[in-house]
């Protein structure tokens, strides 16, 4: 079961939740870089690697029988800022399409490098698998 937290009074964010309460099996995700299973990158482009990344999420999720919906937590380490935000629509739809319409507590944090000199993004995330 997960209770987003909304604060009486704050804005509602876009495309994440301010808190999330959960209860049950905890699953922990690493963070999952834009390259394939194979570790392959088949994309130079932020949106094409946030695909993967969030892909790579679900698939990790998928081998603990969690799902999308189960994520309570993000954080999300991008290695170019002005091209993060540069590039909502599509970024937006790449979430819709792996994720769905469910929105984790999240952070972005831009980051000078990441240990892949290719990847442009790296995603990890908790889930709360109910009982």
């Amino acid at each position: 079961m997960h209770t987003i937290l909304q604060p009486k009074g704050w804005a509602r964010p876009k495309g994440y939740a301010n808190g999330v309460a959960a209860q049950g099996r905890l699953v922990f995700v690493a963070g999952q870089i834009g390259w394939t299973g194979q570790c392959r990158f088949e994309t130079d482009d932020l949106v094409g690697q946030t695909r993967q990344a969030l892909q790579n999420v679900v698939d990790v999720l998928a081998e603990a029988k969690a799902l999308p919906q189960h994520i309570v937590s993000m954080t999300w380490y991008v290695t170019d800022k002005e091209e993060y935000l540069a590039h909502p629509a599509e970024i937006g739809a790449a979430w819709r399409e792996t994720i769905g319409r469910h929105f984790p507590a999240m952070a972005v944090v831009e980051v000078s490098a990441l240990v892949e000199d290719r990847a442009k993004v790296e995603i990890q995330a908790i889930a709360v698998v109910p009982d």
